[in-house]
């Protein structure tokens, strides 16, 4: 598995294998498969509610710990910050049954930021956290905490994929030491990408799927991708994709599919900054 250097030393996958929306229910099995596939970076986060499920899954793998990159999130906190992300980082440490995280990161960029971006720092010194970092943070928050506090975000996991595809914004992250994730690579299907034309041709060029070709792309780049799948065939089709490699040509052709917008919701717009912030975890 290829692996990306973090800014303070750490390897990462740069493949990975992400929860998000998959139903409690089907969250060990789903991470069973996927360990068994040969993934070792998995993602969840508290606000998905299958944490603990996650941890089942490690713990009756045999895979070693030391083999595994684990990835939670902690969602917005409440005053006083700094306590409670101790809090909701212990409570998560315990669902999950870890004794430290690979890396920790910031969900949402609301709140009292610089209060739980302390508390993360804490947990790094200390030794339970290998490496913290944010999601959802465009360039002017992001600018903001590094510039403000002592650790720089090792990692800032982002809307990515071929119709949204952030190229300006990952210069500017590697101009700061800060290495891009990418969360919907697939843009849950959104205008219709698994059928897309340019795609398709490409796939066909090289015996692969538009989703391996969408994976390819963003390892190409260098973006850290965590597709996502609860059937055991499409796991092992999402990580086969080292055995090829995009043209340059290729590359800029897909470059024309972006649109520079999100498919999914805007950080900046009032109605969604007031239901983020305000939503709390049960």
């Amino acid at each position: 598995m290829q692996q990306v250097t973090l800014n303070n030393g750490i390897e990462m996958p740069i493949l990975g294998f992400g929860v998000y929306q998959i139903p409690v229910e089907e969250t060990e099995q789903a991470v069973a498969a996927a360990l068994a596939a040969g993934y070792r970076l998995l993602d969840t986060a508290a606000a998905y509610g299958n944490e603990e499920a996650v941890g089942r899954a490690i713990k009756n793998s045999g895979v070693p710990r030391e083999d595994l990159f684990v990835t939670t999130k902690l969602w917005v906190q409440d005053a006083p910050a700094q306590a409670n992300t101790l809090r909701a980082f212990e409570t998560s440490l315990t669902k999950l049954g870890l004794d430290y995280l690979d890396l920790y990161l910031m969900h949402q960029p609301y709140g009292d930021v610089y209060g739980q971006w302390r508390a993360m720092e804490a947990l790094q010194h200390e030794g339970l956290v290998k490496a913290i970092g944010v999601a959802n943070f465009y360039p002017d928050r992001l600018l903001d905490l590094i510039m403000n506090n002592e650790i720089t975000p090792a990692v800032n996991q982002i809307e990515t994929h071929p119709f949204f595809q952030r190229a300006e914004y990952q210069d500017l992250m590697r101009e700061h030491g800060v290495q891009i994730q990418s969360w919907g690579g697939f843009a849950e299907g959104k205008n219709d990408l698994f059928t897309q034309p340019l795609l398709r041709e490409i796939g066909a060029a090289h015996g692969k799927s538009v989703a391996q070709v969408v994976l390819r792309w963003l390892i190409h780049r260098g973006v850290v991708a965590i597709p996502k799948s609860v059937r055991p065939e499409r796991m092992t089709e999402n990580i086969d994709v080292f055995d090829f490699e995009l043209t340059d040509e290729q590359m800029a052709r897909i470059a024309t599919l972006d649109t520079g917008s999100s498919l999914f919701f805007d950080h900046h717009d009032p109605e969604i900054v007031s239901w983020l912030a305000k939503r709390r975890l049960a």
